[in-house]
């Protein structure tokens, strides 16, 4: 069974072109692809048949994650397979206060925190914007720039988080 089975996430929204069009930029992983792709400059997808998780240890290249928001603290464990592989953008809702968040934030570049986005359904028409702001966390040279590029292009507020060295 699939993560988006066990947590009854859906995944029926798309990110919209123009937010790709800011990031200015193309990734060789879409680690949490929905079966119908749209938008996203990506070589390589998997889908949430593949269950995109669970092929972490796997995952190559520059990668875009824009994985299921369901359940709670659902994104933990893709957030921390993130991290762990040090190189792409993920696209997560801002909530600053939960743990889950904040452990995350204190592991990436650079943080940016996007004015509304109003999500696609399957059929190409505008969904509604969800209740929280969402984040970008780019982690690596390459998301850097992308978020760099993003926030020129007025697509929200980019900081960067002090990472904590041993």
């Amino acid at each position: 069974m699939s993560y988006w089975e066990r947590s009854g996430a859906s995944n029926e929204w798309y990110t919209p072109a123009w937010l790709f069009e800011a990031l200015g930029c193309s990734f060789d992983l879409d680690v949490a692809s929905p079966t119908l792709r749209r938008h996203v400059p990506v070589r390589c997808w998997l889908t949430e048949r593949d269950d995109g998780l669970k092929y972490a240890p796997y995952w190559h290249g520059f990668v875009w994650m824009n994985a299921p928001f369901g359940g709670r603290n659902g994104l933990e464990p893709w957030l921390k397979a993130f991290a762990k592989h040090g190189d792409g953008v993920a696209l997560t809702p801002d909530r600053t206060s939960a743990p889950w968040f904040q452990d995350a934030f204190r592991q990436m570049d650079a943080v940016l925190f996007t004015r509304k986005i109003r999500f696609e359904r399957a059929d190409g028409s505008e969904g509604i914007s969800p209740s929280n702001g969402t984040a970008l966390m780019a982690i690596g040279w390459k998301g850097v720039q992308a978020l760099r590029r993003a926030a020129a292009a007025g697509v929200g507020i980019l900081t960067y988080p002090e990472r904590l060295y041993p």
